[in-house]
């Protein structure tokens, strides 16, 4: 006797791709798609009709609300928004206002790009959350390191800036140049 109730799998296999709305354009049925950039919904009349619209129309959603906080344009609450990239501080009327708290950092504390020498090396995240250091001068600079960058010169090949490299036995700084790779100690 099986433990598993096998009526669950006798569904229709697409009843989640359909949608209850209809095509503004065609008045056709409209269905959940999948593209290189995620789920979308659109026509079930492509390629006739090109309607299309995202799955979720602002995928934010509001975390907490900062009391006593002001959107410096329309005077509203600030509010913790979750959003694509992670936490970020947003106006709590979004859409209507689009103010976004800056995260940036003052140029005292960043480190200058050693390639080109007039941008600094942000810390960013890609859609799957793994951190990397761009210039922030691109597209004009295309530097990047994958690792966090330390504003020591190389002992070896005198590059300004270093990277921190987790071992077996600690911390280590590492020339990022791969014609050098000199390693030190922390």
């Amino acid at each position: 006797m099986s433990k598993i109730d096998h009526s669950l799998f006798n569904a229709n296999e697409h009843a989640l791709e359909q949608v209850t709305d209809l095509c503004p354009k065609c008045q056709s049925s409209l269905k959940i798609k999948h593209g290189k950039s995620g789920a979308f919904i659109g026509c079930s009349q492509y390629p006739e009709c090109d309607f299309s619209k995202p799955l979720h129309e602002y995928e934010t959603a509001d975390v907490k609300v900062i009391e006593g906080s002001q959107c410096p344009v329309c005077d509203a609450n600030l509010v913790i928004k979750k959003g694509r990239f992670g936490l970020f501080i947003g106006c709590s009327t979004f859409p209507a206002c689009t103010y976004i708290e800056s995260s940036k950092q003052s140029n005292d504390n960043k480190i200058k790009c050693p390639s080109c020498s007039v941008g600094y090396l942000t810390k960013r995240a890609n859609k799957f959350g793994k951190q990397f250091y761009p210039c922030d001068n691109y597209p004009k600079c295309k530097y990047v390191l994958n690792s966090t960058p330390v504003a020591i010169s190389c002992a070896a090949c005198e590059w300004p800036v270093m990277i921190e490299k987790k071992t077996a036995q600690g911390l280590v700084l590492q020339c990022p140049q791969r014609a050098c790779g000199y390693k030190q100690e922390q």
